[in-house]
Order: structure tokens, then C-alpha cells, then sequence
């Protein structure tokens, strides 16, 4: 473990799981232009920019918009979303996630946050574990979308540690990817068939020790 001097975390999916809240709140969009929007076709969204997510949304419900409405679109669901963040509480961190970041900074590794949600803060703030990461990447700090790996190499770069010793905690294939691609060891958090090109995968930071790291 002598080479690992940071890990940098993924929030959803991995800290805690806010895909309910934004598939009930691409759902309601979809159900306002009058179609439906299944839990199957969500699938796709993951890891995906909220611009990007509304194109495919749109898609499936064979609707063209101008960029003016799809940017109000984005808003109202953004806005729903967020109804939903406001209402959050600590019960909702995931698993396990809590203690093993906390046992992370304990034995001296740096930690960090790196997710394109642009409501990250907010998130954290509802979690009350704002104090647990040295540095916080979030969709506000960075222009390129995973597998890109930006976010990756700004965290790195905020913890003033070179991404050769950086581990990445991940529940996506583009984020796994972005970590590869930044030269990165990388942690999938899910199904190893679909996280294969991960270093090592759990199912759930609950699974996590130093030793494993």
C-alpha cells in the first residue's frame, strides 16, 4: 500500500445513490412531454452529462427541440431533482462509505471527490461529509465528460499527488475508463462482468479494507 497516496471517489453509486431521484425526475419530464421513459432505457444514462442525458430522453420519446427549450427542459429537470437532493439526510450514504473513506485519511491517504454532478456540494452538505475530502472535482470545475479523464487529473492535481499513486473508486465503465486513460489504478464498485477492465471490484465500499487497497 506504500504507492497509494490518494484515493478519489465517485459520488453516485458509490458514496451514496442519487439514480433513483434522477430517474423519477427524467420520468416526470418525460411523462410532461406525454410518453414514458422506462427503467431500462435509464440504463443508459449512466455516467452521461445532464446535455447529453437529455438528448437520449428526447430520443426515446421521438421529440426535436431547439436548443432553447432543451436548456429549459435540462432546467425543470435539474429543479425537480434537486426538490427531491433537499430532502436528504446522512441515512442515505451508502453502505460502508463513510467508515472506509474515514480509514483512508486515518492511515495518512489523501482523499478526494470526483463526479460531473454539478450539485455535488449539496449532496455533501446533506450527507454532512463536506469535511471528509481534501479536494472536491466537481461538473462545475470541469469541461470534459468521462471517459475524459479531467475530473481525475484535477483531483490528482488538488491533492498535489502524482495519478501513478492515485486509486479510483467507480460504479461506471466511462469512469473506470477515465481513470485508466489518466493512468490510474481504478476500483469498480458493481458487477465485475460489467466493471471488467477495473483493477479489482466490490460490490459496495462495505467490502473495502486498507489491506484489499
Amino acid at each position: 500500500m506504500n504507492n497509494i497516496k490518494a484515493c478519489i471517489f465517485d459520488l453516485d453509486g458509490v458514496i451514496v445513490d442519487t439514480a433513483i431521484y434522477h430517474y423519477k425526475a427524467w420520468r416526470r419530464l418525460a411523462n410532461s412531454l406525454g410518453f414514458d421513459f422506462t427503467e431500462q432505457q435509464n440504463e443508459q444514462l449512466k455516467g452521461v452529462s445532464r446535455v447529453r442525458s437529455l438528448e437520449i430522453v428526447l430520443q426515446a420519446g421521438g421529440i426535436t427541440k431547439t436548443d432553447a427549450e432543451k436548456d429549459q427542459l435540462a432546467a425543470q429537470k435539474n429543479a425537480w431533482y434537486m426538490e427531491m437532493v433537499n430532502q436528504m439526510t446522512p441515512a442515505e450514504i451508502l453502505p460502508g462509505a463513510r467508515e472506509f473513506v474515514q480509514s483512508c485519511r486515518d492511515a495518512g491517504i489523501k482523499t478526494a471527490l470526483g463526479s460531473a454532478s454539478k450539485n455535488s456540494m449539496t449532496i455533501l452538505e446533506k450527507l454532512q461529509i463536506v469535511h471528509l475530502f481534501d479536494a472536491i472535482i466537481d461538473g462545475n470545475k470541469v469541461t470534459k465528460a468521462k471517459p475524459d479523464p479531467e475530473v481525475f487529473l484535477k483531483g490528482a492535481e488538488a491533492l498535489s499527488i502524482e495519478p501513478k499513486y492515485c486509486v479510483v473508486f467507480e460504479d461506471a465503465i466511462a469512469g473506470v475508463e477515465a481513470a485508466k486513460a489518466g493512468g490510474m489504478k481504478a476500483i469498480g464498485i458493481g458487477d465485475p462482468k460489467v466493471l471488467y477492465e477495473a483493477d479489482l471490484v466490490v460490490s459496495g465500499l462495505n467490502e473495502m479494507t486498507l489491506d484489499k487497497l
